[in-house]
């Protein structure tokens, strides 16, 4: 986007803080960012905006673009269908296009009289990576002669002290036999988790002839693997469209469970329903499918012997992995764009629109990162 001319207003690294005291440390730097952005906004005068997620931003920036007259395109939709319903008021005030990544997301928006359209999910786009099997293996130091498992902890820190220690005890109670591949985010260091994954193997001496190995591409290490165990959120979507069997883990505090327990109500849309334990799917493959379809080990059902039960018919030529492997192809084809088209290409035809043009001419809009 530099080389094709964006003038990057405010750096969204130098704002991104992760966690309660982290933000109120730096607030007073984020305003002054947020409000030099909206003044760069009130000086240029742009034809139109282009929000992407990020909605505890984006909507106080709708709201000043709002004021100025300047219509709104919202892609990828902050999941408003779950919880902060409130929030709705906001996108029927202040977005003139919302474009969605997730096939319920139109119907839930148009019912409620915002100007949705589901353009598809750009994971789904992707093709499938090229590396073979051996140069993977080659790449990484591992054995192709065993069957690999991917370890998807999640890709802020905090989820992975919190589910990486059970992964860990888990893929060592799957004994000899297997290798574990832990795909390291970009938000990551890997130092950090040697250091965590260390500490462990300390507490819980490590099995032999078993290991863990840390790999820089998820999908890659999704396409290679046998199955694996997937901390919720995009990297379950990042699993179902490559089609490689998993399970859902996640776990918070008690009383971030209890809130979220109490907060989360699904709409007519999507079609959810508890399980034994009472608890709503949160696995956004399950919600896609409208029912069930990789298992969920959630809070203090996350536990090692648990995974355990639920990884290993995915791990043999059973019926339960054959049928999964056909319920994410279904998944991932919900997830795909109108034929001949892509999502990018959708936003742009809707931004088009909005400036009554056939095609954005050079020059004719100043890009403004937000």
């Amino acid at each position: 986007m530099d080389d094709a001319g964006l003038d990057r207003v405010v750096r969204a690294e130098d704002v991104a803080h992760m966690g309660i005291t982290e933000v109120i440390r730096h607030a007073p730097h984020i305003y002054g960012e947020f409000r030099r952005l909206v003044a760069s906004i009130k000086k240029r005068r742009p034809d139109v905006a282009i929000l992407i997620d990020f909605p505890d931003v984006n909507f106080r920036l709708a709201r000043e673009l709002k004021k100025l007259n300047i219509p709104v395109v919202y892609f990828v939709s902050p999941q408003l269908w779950a919880w902060k319903r409130k929030r709705l008021r906001w996108v029927q005030q202040r977005v003139s296009r919302m474009m969605v990544i997730f096939p319920f997301e139109e119907s839930f928006y148009r019912t409620r009289g915002v100007d949705a359209k589901f353009v598809g999910h750009p994971l789904a786009e992707l093709p499938l990576p090229n590396t073979s099997r051996e140069q993977f293996a080659a790449d990484h130091n591992l054995d192709p002669t065993r069957q690999w498992i991917a370890l998807l902890p999640g890709s802020r820190w905090k989820e992975v002290v919190a589910n990486l220690p059970v992964m860990a005890e888990s893929a060592a109670k799957m004994g000899g036999g297997y290798e574990f591949l832990i795909p390291v985010a970009l938000t990551l260091d890997s130092g950090k988790i040697e250091d965590l994954l260390r500490q462990w193997t300390d507490q819980n001496p490590w099995k032999p002839g078993s290991g863990i190995h840390l790999v820089p591409d998820a999908r890659e290490a999704l396409h290679h693997a046998r199955a694996s165990i997937v901390a919720s959120g995009t990297a379950t979507v990042q699993a179902a469209v490559i089609g490689n069997p998993f399970l859902v883990v996640y776990r918070v505090s008690p009383l971030t469970f209890t809130l979220a327990k109490r907060l989360i109500r699904y709409p007519a849309e999507i079609s959810a329903l508890e399980d034994a334990h009472g608890n709503l799917p949160i696995a956004m493959v399950n919600l896609i499918a409208g029912r069930r379809i990789v298992p969920e080990l959630i809070q203090q059902h996350f536990t090692a012997a648990n995974v355990t039960a639920a990884l290993r018919p995915l791990l043999a030529d059973s019926p339960q992995r054959g049928q999964m492997i056909a319920d994410l192809a279904e998944v991932r084809h919900l997830l795909q764009p109108a034929s001949g088209s892509s999502s990018i290409t959708q936003v742009c035809d809707a931004v088009e629109a909005l400036l009554g043009l056939p095609a954005i001419e050079g020059g004719r809009i100043s890009p403004i990162r937000v």
